[in-house]
């Protein structure tokens, strides 16, 4: 296996998870069990689709993952190291194949996946050297990653670790995926990360899970009461905006006006750019916005990272809005 990309030093947001292509139907309610049109391979992969949005809002960012020495590998790493993430932490294997997800829309807005990860080589990255992680402000992960693969998810978790004692914030996106929680022990290294986790950033349906509270402020509160290195919570509600929590405020911010033609992967583009905003010294309101320009430009377009984002086109929808 060899390492690929080029290395940048010293950067602000790293991630550590798998890299997929996405190969989805045209059209909804198309099933996965019957013969049918798709369209793709589209760059994806929950961390992929962070890291991405993080390098194209301007701030130096990391991927820690593995592909296959293949053409979904190619595609990756182009779009990757195009859009100016660092891939040095990315292996090629040559034996196996790059990762891959299907998925099939319904009409309702549900999706319905079938993945291909854990025995490819999205899942077999080794834990970066000690010096990548120095100068970190923020190490992301994603709850699926954690639950593809359990080796894998160990060293996520022993990776964040590291990241922690020197220094960097630990971001989590629980992101579960009923697909990937095959293995009770996955649920385990979920509570392990929420202990490190400064901002968290779940939807609702993660947050009553995970604090094991069905109202929503008695889950916020009973995640700020329980875990002291808590700092925020910012709770994603799809079409119906977001509220950011701390200890001591409440915001809430609607959505932008946009005609949406792909949902995925817009969570993940608001996590981005939340902490690219927080990075920049942000208000928790202007985070806010920003960060729900970034996931309404990514909805804005079929595929998981097409939409067209980019610091000149949040900040233009910002303006153009002015919304509170």
């Amino acid at each position: 296996m060899l390492k690929t990309g080029r290395d940048k030093a010293m950067n602000e947001i790293m991630t550590m998870g798998e890299i997929i292509v996405e190969i989805m139907r045209g059209e909804v309610d198309q099933p996965l069990d019957t013969a049918g049109i798709f369209k793709g391979p589209y760059p994806s992969g929950a961390p992929a689709i962070f890291i991405d949005t993080a390098a194209r809002l301007g701030h130096k960012a990391a991927i820690v993952g593995g592909v296959g020495d293949d053409d979904f590998g190619k595609c990756l790493l182009d779009r990757l190291e195009k859009d100016g993430v660092d891939t040095s932490c990315v292996i090629k294997n040559d034996r196996i194949s790059t990762g891959c997800a299907f998925v099939m829309y319904y009409s309702n807005g549900d999706r319905k996946f079938i993945f291909h990860i854990g025995n490819t080589p999205a899942v077999l990255a080794p834990a970066p050297a000690p010096e990548k992680l120095d100068g970190l402000k923020f190490f992301h992960i994603m709850g699926c990653s954690l639950s593809a693969n359990l080796d894998f998810g160990k060293r996520i978790v022993e990776t964040a670790k590291a990241a922690k004692a020197k220094g960097a914030k630990i971001s989590f996106d629980p992101n579960i995926r009923p697909e990937l929680m095959k293995d009770p022990e996955s649920l385990s290294l979920i509570n392990s990360v929420l202990d490190m986790t400064c901002v968290f950033m779940p939807g609702k349906s993660e947050l009553r899970m995970l604090s094991g509270k069905e109202d929503i402020e008695e889950a916020v509160k009973a995640l700020f009461e329980e875990k002291p290195g808590l700092e925020i919570i910012a709770l994603k509600n799809g079409k119906k905006g977001c509220v950011i929590y701390t200890r001591d405020e409440r915001i809430e911010f609607g959505v932008y006006a946009v005609t949406p033609v792909d949902a995925t992967g817009a969570g993940d583009s608001f996590d981005a750019a939340f902490l690219c905003a927080l990075l920049e010294g942000k208000d928790l309101l202007s985070a806010a916005k920003f960060a729900t320009a970034a996931a309404s430009l990514n909805t804005a377009a079929f595929g998981p990272m097409e939409g067209k984002i980019s610091r000149e086109n949040v900040e233009k929808m910002i303006e153009e809005n002015n919304l509170e």
